[in-house]
This record gives C-alpha cells, structure tokens and sequence, in this order.
C-alpha cells in the first residue's frame, strides 16, 4: 500500500522552528523528486519546496527561501523540509507530494497533511 506520512507539525512562536517529516511505504522514493505544499484556511494550496531524487537540486518559493531546507535520506523513505524563523504567515497544513519528475511532471501520492500554527 503506497503511503506518504507527514509528521512534526504542531504550535509555535514566531521566531522558532520546527522539522517536518515524510515517510513513505509502498513506493521507491528515490524514483521521484518530492514536494512540500501547504494550505492555510480559505486559501489554496500553495507550493513551498522541491527536491530532486538525489538530493543535489532544490528549489523553494520566494516566501520561504532562506528559512526553510528541504533535504532527503532515501535509505529512511523520508523526506524533510527543515523551518525556522517561523511567523504566523508560515501557519498552515503542510503535505508532502511525490512528483514524478523534477522538472516536470505529475503527483500520483499525497500525504495526508501535518498542521503547523505559528503564534504570534
């Protein structure tokens, strides 16, 4: 059964961190590049980072760049994504996507999302 588990999610404050995980099962996770999304409230799910399969390329969406680090340990099936300097704005269900290419390409698993609240 092909699953990808997000994990590390919780409360903060502004200014701290938190390490997200992805675990996966049922798939070879080295066969795609990986993804972190999020989704505040009322709003649509937005793009956050990408990793390539082994690690060497990524790249990350202007509001997080510099805070946050997506990283992956393909013996562990997981993937990171890394955050500090947290404001409320980071606040928001964060998924993990297998994308079939780095480049380009289609998302055939999702996780089922972790929360992060980031307080003021």
């Amino acid at each position: 059964q092909v699953q990808l588990v997000e994990s590390g999610g919780g409360l903060v404050q502004a200014g701290g961190s938190l390490r997200l995980s992805c675990a996966a099962s049922g798939f070879t996770l080295s066969n795609y590049a990986m993804d972190w999304f999020r989704q505040a409230p009322g709003k649509e799910r937005d793009f956050v980072a990408r990793i390539n399969w082994s690690g060497m390329m990524t790249y990350y969406a202007g509001s997080v760049k510099g805070r946050f680090t997506i990283s992956r340990d393909n013996a562990r099936n997981t993937v990171y994504l890394q955050m500090n300097n947290l404001n409320p704005e980071d606040s928001a269900v964060y998924y993990c996507a297998a994308r079939t290419s780095y480049n380009s390409g289609v998302y055939p698993y999702w996780g089922q999302g972790t929360q992060v609240t980031v307080s003021s």
